[in-house]
């Protein structure tokens, strides 16, 4: 194995950001809109969402450790994940915007519609977001270049959905003016074409420099074997698997939220943005100076102890929001930005700690598995998705939920509940997941000077 040392440059790092922005044009998209798109717009039950998503969901994350071995074993001039970058953004692109197309089937027609399109469009997800957050943990050997790199990838990450957050309403009433659906469709179609530019500059900015070969005995099955020995990872699993079942739930219900129970009609109250839009807005500006601070605070504490108290600290802000009453929005906003700040450094830290945990894997194993253990990591955090979106839909069928309709108090809880009470609840889960991961800052950089040590040899 060879390696380069030395940090990046700004262009490599903003053109790895990019790539980010590229996926949650969609992402932040499915997170928000999907569910309100299938039940409102498209007209498909609750609880019939609910199941494909679950169904769907479980599907694309069984897929992504086969990803991750794929690309592991990927040998091109380009690298192992760069070309992926290349090779799957215009089917991305695509996808995406037929999932919106919106065809004028019967009830059952739009479901299996919504069944396949819906399913490819996370098989092409895994196929292009496996390799590339895989390629963060190979672009650099040193774990505090990562995090700077993580950084940069979620202030792409959230920049995108800062754009999703300000757009996707204005954009799909201009467009539709009084048809949704044609709303959605120009918007998605819009967002597929940036989408695909932006992996492409991902693709043309970025280099692999931290290479490994697979020899023959290097099975996938021996991989899948060491990765379950690798214990750091282990907890970064569950914790996945949590933080994004909490994400996932919050944001399906965030436009039932404010349609129903904070009663914003959609017409402009800040400028040019509804209460709907200017609370997403705000929101993902909070995410991105929180983002902002990864650095400062990753290098004062150890990124678990941050991991466990910003957690605990947005936690809180979660659950107090079900205590302000839906005629005092500037409280509601200013409690929900307090714990998007706190949120927004979360997501770098874990993302370099996961390149932290393959450091550790090769170390420990003598054998890098970089794209294995990124893809696995993906599918924890996918298949907290999957609780996520699946609850959302079942519960708001269990809770009464009647679309484009007056809420009955049960339903108004329900909705009230899943977007404040329970992400809470999870969200401490994780803290207490947490507290078992025992790869201390200190011993990453003493693993980083021995695996430089025996790669020099």
């Amino acid at each position: 194995m060879q390696q380069e040392s030395g940090a990046l440059s700004f262009r490599e790092r903003a053109g790895y950001g990019l790539g980010d922005t590229a996926s949650n044009f969609f992402f932040q998209t499915f997170n928000i809109f999907l569910l309100y798109y299938y039940t409102d717009v498209f007209g498909i039950p609750a609880a019939a969402v609910g199941t494909m998503f679950f169904v769907s969901k479980l599907w694309d994350a069984l897929n992504d450790p086969l990803m991750g071995a794929l690309s592991d074993r990927t040998q091109t001039r380009f690298g192992k994940f760069r070309p992926y970058l290349l090779w799957m953004a215009v089917p991305y692109g695509v996808m995406g915007y037929l999932m919106f197309a919106g065809p004028q089937f019967d009830d059952t027609g739009r479901l299996i519609y919504a069944w396949v399109t819906y399913t490819l469009m996370m098989m092409l997800y895994t196929a292009i977001n496996v390799p590339y957050s895989a390629l963060m943990g190979v672009m650099s050997p040193l774990s505090s270049e990562r995090t700077v790199l993580s950084s940069f990838r979620f202030v792409g990450a959230f920049g995108g959905g800062l754009l999703i957050s300000m757009l996707v309403r204005p954009m799909v009433q201009y467009f539709g003016v009084e048809d949704e659906a044609q709303g959605f469709r120009i918007t998605m179609a819009l967002f597929a074409v940036v989408s695909i530019a932006l992996f492409w500059v991902t693709f043309a900015t970025t280099r692999e420099r931290v290479e490994s070969t697979t020899e023959e005995h290097d099975t996938i099955r021996r991989d899948l074997k060491l990765l379950l020995r690798n214990r750091p990872w282990l907890v970064l699993c569950v914790a996945g698997v949590l933080t994004l079942s909490s994400v996932a739930l919050k944001g399906a219900v965030t436009l039932y939220y404010f349609k129903y129970y904070v009663l914003d009609d959609g017409s402009a109250y800040f400028w040019i943005f509804d209460r709907t839009t200017f609370f997403l807005t705000m929101n993902s500006l909070a995410l991105i100076i929180g983002v902002c601070c990864t650095k400062w605070l990753s290098d004062r504490f150890e990124k678990k102890f941050l991991m466990i108290v910003l957690s605990l600290g947005s936690a809180a802000c979660a659950a107090g929001l079900f205590f302000v009453p839906p005629d005092q929005y500037w409280s509601m906003l200013l409690v929900s930005c307090a714990g998007a700040v706190l949120s927004g450094p979360t997501a770098p830290l874990v993302w370099a700690m996961y390149g932290d945990v393959a450091d550790y894997g090769e170390w420990k194993f003598r054998r890098r598995t970089t794209g294995l253990i990124f893809s696995a990591s993906m599918f924890a955090q996918k298949f907290g998705l999957t609780i996520g979106a699946g609850l959302s839909g079942w519960l708001l069928a269990a809770f009464g939920y009647v679309a484009n309709a007056p809420q009955s108090e049960d339903s108004l809880l329900g909705i009230r509940l899943l977007f404040t009470v329970i992400p809470a609840a999870i969200a401490l889960l994780n803290v207490l997941v947490l507290m078992f991961y025992s790869l201390s800052d200190t011993q990453v950089a003493s693993i980083e000077r021995e695996l430089a040590l025996r790669n020099s040899a």
